[in-house]
């Protein structure tokens, strides 16, 4: 069984969880994602995705609660939904849940052309900030 990788979140780096193994399974990369070292960090993450599409749940739902993201991480953030779009093709149940700042278009249109790149179940959901 896989372990689950649980990031704790900073000022540079998203908070991670990939946890398949509970009543509650999640799958969250939330925050600001601007690491030094993009490729360092999202390198286990993607290995880890790589062994969790051997054998994923019946349902995969992925969120998506970015509050900005740099150039490098976009990237990286593509290479994690080519994942998802894989094992959506090998036919198991995959939705993408892309959430954003109702008054945040940049990251509202990131969602949408992810959406364009990616054949893979997708939603939108907005949100407000108190």
């Amino acid at each position: 069984m896989l372990q689950p990788i649980k990031i704790q979140g900073t000022d540079d780096t998203p908070r991670v969880i990939l946890d398949p193994n509970t009543e509650n399974p999640k799958f969250e990369i939330s925050g600001r994602s601007l690491p030094e070292d993009v490729v360092a960090f999202y390198e286990p993450i993607l290995e880890w995705l790589d062994e969790y599409t051997k054998s994923p749940m019946e349902k995969t739902i992925f969120d998506f609660k970015l509050d900005y993201f740099n150039t490098a991480s976009s990237k990286l953030l593509l290479d994690v939904l080519l994942k998802l779009e894989d094992m959506y093709d090998d036919g198991h149940d995959v939705l993408v849940r892309w959430h954003y700042p109702e008054d945040d278009e940049d990251m509202q249109e990131a969602g949408e052309e992810y959406a364009d790149i990616v054949e893979v179940p997708f939603e939108q959901v907005s949100y407000s900030i108190d």
